[in-house]
């Protein structure tokens, strides 16, 4: 596995986030956390790690959505393949304004889109028809900085997905928001019995880096 780092953005996209009122806002989001994602980010870049984004970008008749279930509610849970599928408010819709990144998009080396098959949901970038894969491939990235929305679901799939394919992941807690905090605990006990890396801040990344590198 190559040994060079990588910086991966989950879903920072106005839908997820308070302070874009989005349809999904992901609590604590607003615009001081948007700010030291982006701060974080500019960070990292300009220490010579590429940077890549992850981007929820369903068709409007999503699988996931409650709108695409008679007599469905947000939140309530359908059978879909004989898998358990949570209902949720239509987000992240292609196209429209809330499904934007909203931090500056020059940051990025390249955004992954994923979820766009009406009946598939696919919380893990990894999952996008192997377009993340082959990204960090070409660049020979095989260590993985990931923070973004939400810890407790597209934060925990990508870096369980990764994790299993070998990568070395790093998640920073700071720089993530959970759905709840209930799943959030659950999401990183799993993601360290499965080898990931969960640190606090920045700044204790930044020594993981360090360290390896040394």
């Amino acid at each position: 596995m190559p040994v060079k780092w990588g910086v991966i953005v989950i879903d920072l996209q106005g839908d997820f986030t308070e302070w874009k009122r989005g349809s999904l806002a992901v609590p604590g989001s607003d615009e001081d956390y948007v700010r030291d994602v982006e701060n974080a980010t500019r960070r990292l870049k300009e220490s010579g790690i590429p940077v890549l984004g992850t981007q929820d970008w369903h068709p409007p008749d999503h699988v996931s959505f409650a709108t695409s279930h008679a007599g469905k509610g947000p939140f309530d849970t359908v059978s879909v393949d004989g898998k358990l599928q949570v209902l949720w408010p239509p987000h992240c819709v292609q196209g429209t304004e809330n499904a934007r990144i909203v931090m500056d998009n020059n940051l990025f080396l390249a955004v992954v889109k994923k979820a766009q098959d009406p009946m598939t949901e696919s919380y893990s970038a990894f999952q996008a028809g192997g377009e993340l894969e082959r990204i960090l491939r070409v660049n020979g990235i095989g260590r993985v900085i990931v923070y973004g929305l939400a810890t407790d679901y597209c934060v925990r799939a990508t870096s369980l997905d990764l994790a299993a394919a070998g990568y070395l992941v790093v998640v920073i807690e700071d720089l993530c928001r959970s759905v709840s905090r209930d799943t959030a605990a659950a999401a990183v006990d799993e993601m360290r019995r499965e080898g990931v890396r969960v640190v606090d801040t920045l700044e204790e990344a930044i020594e993981e880096i360090h360290r390896d590198r040394s």
